[in-house]
């Protein structure tokens, strides 16, 4: 391991152990609470029911939390691919920020850095795919929104982490905000599907949910829950990426 923890453990785990096998995803979130000892607090804590196997505070320093061999409590209820529960498969590491309920802040150049040493270790070591290197949002749409529309996930991409679809980015501004007809929005969800996206919902509501988390991943720079060509252009680019 290249990179410095300090060890914080939690009570909060499965007691079955894993084997490497069994991990195949890296999830992020952000803490979305208004103070960093706040959320350790609460990570910690047995009457929570919640944990993480990686913290990452604001000035970059790396806290283990629960064992890699063990299952941390950090999904909930979520779905990728043919996958459920992902909390069994996966590895879950808490990002320090406020979140949009108490004031939404860029990430420090700092927990960058050290997510990228950390990310980098995990893929080697468990041979992760990029497609499943994922945002909490990502897997549970219809609940979360971290890690937010502020997570570098373009960046990320530069250092072989996470997918991306490196469109020309003046190519994707001249065709966003323009329609698309009613069956291009069925394309849309069909090649959202094969990456990874649950779209198995007649909601609604749902379905803007699962837009916008499409968006605040992919399509950072307007989060309205609308699909136009500029979302069907990248979702067809992606599905092609796998």
């Amino acid at each position: 391991m290249r990179f410095k923890t300090s060890i914080n453990y939690s009570p909060n785990f499965s007691t079955y152990r894993r084997t490497k096998k069994n991990i195949k995803y890296i999830i992020y979130h952000y803490t979305g609470m208004n103070s960093e000892s706040k959320a350790i607090n609460r990570l910690t804590d047995v009457k929570s029911e919640v944990s993480c196997h990686y913290f990452i505070k604001r000035n970059g320093s790396i806290i283990l939390i629960v064992p890699e061999a063990y299952e941390a409590w950090h999904a909930g209820k979520s779905n990728w691919k043919r996958d459920k529960s992902l909390n069994k498969k996966s590895i879950g590491v808490e990002i320090s920020n406020k979140g949009h309920q108490f004031g939404y802040q860029n990430y420090s150049k700092k927990q960058i850095q050290s997510l990228i040493k950390l990310s980098k270790y995990l893929i080697k070591k468990y041979n992760i795919k990029k497609s499943n290197i994922l945002g909490h949002s990502d897997i549970a749409f219809d609940r979360k929104i971290d890690p937010g529309e502020k997570f570098p996930w373009e960046f990320l991409s530069k250092h072989n982490i996470g997918l991306w679809h490196k469109i020309n980015k003046k190519r994707l501004e001249k065709i966003r905000n323009l329609s698309i007809l009613n069956e291009e929005k069925k394309s849309f969800f069909k090649f959202i599907s094969k990456v990874g996206y649950f779209v198995k919902t007649s909601n609604a509501s749902k379905k803007i949910m699962l837009v916008k988390s499409f968006q605040r991943h992919f399509r950072q720079k307007l989060i309205n829950g609308k699909i136009d060509q500029e979302c069907l252009f990248i979702a067809k680019k992606l599905s092609k990426l796998r």
